[in-house]
């Protein structure tokens, strides 16, 4: 038996595979097609999480689909980055980080992944200032100058806390030590939330803590600001003097806030994040937020998020070899 395909049929079979052709393309332009994990590596109720949550609660308007908060703390945000870094490039694993993605590769000897190679960048967020903090009823500290006089007369005798090692608020603290030629113990906790509880209770003396998780004792009367560590006064606590106008000229410490997917993401994905994370920081509820945690709104592009990783990285090395800033 002979078997023979006309041109006609030829074609009615080659119109029958297009659909088949194309179906790749349409579904990757489908994105997302399923919930998207957002990781945060610190603890709830930090600016971080709360910066996550609510961009994270606006973004899911835009792409259709929920984004779901993970915090995965510990090792100054590296267990819940290396976990990221491990994840399937798609676009439903993303994560957001501060300083210690340029920080950590000169203060750790060895870490499981690589914050520039394992890591593709899709936008700056916001400045959060610190704020250098002690309780109200220590009534002998009320200033910087106050603090740099009591820790010179006793080195190592007064404490400060962190949210752990290599966050900006252990690096404030360095930077103070380094700059102010004094020597305070550092306290590293899992995050503000548990090391603003010890400073209310009187274990440790100082915090140079987030604007964010500081405010509320700020306000209650608990606590009392001496300093902001950015070079210019927050508009959040304008009277608050910074601390190079308090007695350490050129002190800078300016905590960042980013978000990354794992490395191989594809370009659609990582602009399609880019543009729902830019258009949600524009929404009234987010900059309500912002506001209230002392946020400030920068937003970028990947490519001026890799670059300025890149700066911020080649900084704080030079930072950490000169002051000799260790991580245990």
């Amino acid at each position: 038996m002979k078997f023979s395909i006309t041109k006609r049929k030829l074609l009615a079979l080659a119109a029958l595979a297009l659909p088949v052709a194309f179906a790749a393309p349409v579904a990757a332009a489908a994105y997302p097609e399923r919930p998207i994990t957002w990781i945060v590596p610190f603890p709830p109720s930090g600016a971080m999480d709360i910066i996550a949550r609510t961009l994270g609660e606006e973004m899911s308007k835009d792409l259709g689909q929920p984004i779901v908060i993970e915090n995965r703390p510990g090792a100054g945000g590296n267990i819940g980055a290396a976990n990221v870094a491990r994840s399937k490039p798609d676009g439903y694993t993303i994560m957001i980080a501060a300083n210690g993605m340029a920080v950590n590769p000169a203060l750790y000897k060895s870490l499981n992944y690589d914050p520039i190679k394992d890591f593709e960048p899709i936008s700056l967020l916001a400045y959060v200032p610190n704020i250098l903090v002690t309780r109200t009823d220590r009534k002998d500290i009320n200033s910087v100058k106050d603090v740099l006089e009591l820790a010179k007369a006793e080195p190592d005798r007064y404490t400060y806390a962190s949210a752990g090692v290599g966050t900006s608020i252990h690096l404030a603290g360095e930077l103070f030590n380094n700059m102010g030629h004094v020597k305070m113990l550092h306290v590293p906790y899992r995050g503000s939330g548990p090391a603003v509880a010890d400073l209310l209770g009187g274990q440790v003396d100082f915090m140079f803590d987030s604007i964010t998780s500081s405010r509320p004792h700020l306000e209650s009367g608990k606590l009392k600001a001496l300093a902001i560590t950015t070079p210019k006064r927050s508009a959040t606590l304008p009277d608050v003097p910074t601390i190079s106008e308090s007695g350490l000229p050129g002190y800078d410490l300016t905590p960042w806030f980013a978000t990354f997917v794992p490395a191989g993401t594809p370009p659609d994905v990582v602009a399609r994040l880019n543009k729902a994370m830019l258009d949600a920081m524009d929404k009234p509820k987010v900059q309500a937020s912002f506001k209230t945690i002392g946020a400030e709104r920068v937003g970028s592009t990947p490519a001026e998020l890799k670059a300025y990783l890149a700066e911020e990285t080649t900084k704080w090395a030079k930072i950490i070899k000169e002051s000799g800033i260790q991580a245990n």
